[in-house]
C-alpha cells in the first residue's frame, strides 16, 4: 500500500484544492469557511474562490452552513480500480460472514501505517464502533492492523513498533515488546485480535486475505462485537475462512488477467 499523503503544495491551485478536500475528517458532515481556513492555513478569499471552484466541479457541495463533500467524490472513488475490484470481490464473502455472526464485519487495508476501511457490514444490534468506510485507524490497536502489520514488511514493522505507540484506551498495548509477541501470534495462528484497545467495549477478530505466495496481506477481514455478548474466540474459524475463500478468488481473478 501506499505511503501517507505528501502535504499539499498551498502554491499551486492543485495544491490548494487538495488541501480543502483534506480538511475534511471522517466524522465531518458541513464545514463553514471559516474552520477551512483554519484548517487549511489559506487566506478567507482564497479558501472561497477556490471551493467556489470545486462546487462548479461537483467535489464540494455549498450549504447554508458552509461546504460538504460532493457525490462526484464518490464517483471517482468508486472509480479507482484496485479498492473497486477488491469490494467487489469481497461484497459475498463479508455478507456472509454477517449471516453467520450477525456482527459487525469489516474489510480494511494498509496506507502506511494505518488501516482504512474499505467496508462495514453491521445489523441493528452492531457494536458501537469508530470505524466506518472510509474512515482510518492506527495499526497498532485494531485486530486488523495487527494482521496487517504482521504481514507487513521488515520496514513497515520496524517503523510502527520503532515509533510511540498511541495510547487510545487503558487497555491499548504501547509497549513494542508485547506488540511484537503479538504479531508472532498472528503469524502462527492465521488470526489476530483486538480487546478493547481502540475503544472501550469493543473486541474483535480479524484474519489476513493474503497474497498468493502468501507473504503479504492484501487486505484483512474482521468480526466485531462488544464486550459482554461477543466471545472474538468463538468466531476466528469463521472469519480464517472468509479471508481465504476470498485470497483463492483474488488469485484466480489475477491469473484470468494476466491470461487475457
Amino acid at each position: 500500500m501506499t505511503a501517507p499523503d505528501p502535504a499539499p503544495d498551498l502554491d499551486t491551485v492543485l495544491g490548494k484544492a487538495v488541501a480543502l478536500l483534506r480538511a475534511f475528517r471522517v466524522d465531518d458532515t458541513v464545514l463553514p469557511l471559516a474552520e477551512l481556513v483554519r484548517r487549511t492555513g489559506l487566506s478567507k478569499g482564497t479558501a472561497h474562490r477556490v471551493a467556489g471552484d470545486l462546487v462548479a466541479h461537483r467535489l464540494l457541495d455549498k450549504t447554508p452552513h458552509g461546504y460538504r463533500l460532493s457525490g462526484g467524490l464518490f464517483e471517482l472513488g468508486m472509480r479507482a480500480a484496485p479498492e473497486r475490484t477488491l469490494l467487489e470481490l469481497a461484497m459475498p464473502f463479508l455478507q456472509d460472514l454477517y449471516e453467520r455472526t450477525h456482527e459487525t464485519v469489516h474489510l480494511g487495508v494498509r496506507d502506511g501505517t494505518e488501516v482504512v476501511y474499505v467496508a462495514k457490514i453491521g445489523g441493528h444490534r452492531q457494536a458501537r464502533s469508530p470505524s466506518r468506510t472510509g474512515g482510518r485507524m492506527p495499526m497498532h490497536c485494531t485486530a486488523i492492523g495487527k494482521v496487517l502489520l504482521a504481514h507487513a514488511d521488515d520496514e513497515v514493522r520496524a517503523g510502527v513498533l520503532g515509533a510511540v505507540l498511541e495510547r487510545r484506551t487503558p487497555h491499548t498495548v504501547v509497549a513494542p515488546g508485547l506488540l511484537r509477541g503479538q504479531l508472532a501470534r498472528v503469524l502462527e495462528t492465521g488470526v489476530g485480535f483486538e480487546r478493547e484497545e481502540s475503544t472501550p467495549g469493543l473486541l474483535c477478530v480479524a484474519a489476513p486475505v493474503l497474497e498468493p505466495d502468501g507473504h503479504g496481506a492484501v487486505a484483512a477481514i474482521s468480526v466485531t462485537g462488544p464486550v459482554g455478548r461477543f466471545r472474538p474466540e468463538s468466531h476466528q474459524t469463521a472469519v480464517r475462512a472468509a479471508a481465504t475463500a476470498l485470497a483463492s478468488t483474488l488469485a484466480r481473478r489475477g491469473g484470468a488477467d494476466r491470461q487475457r
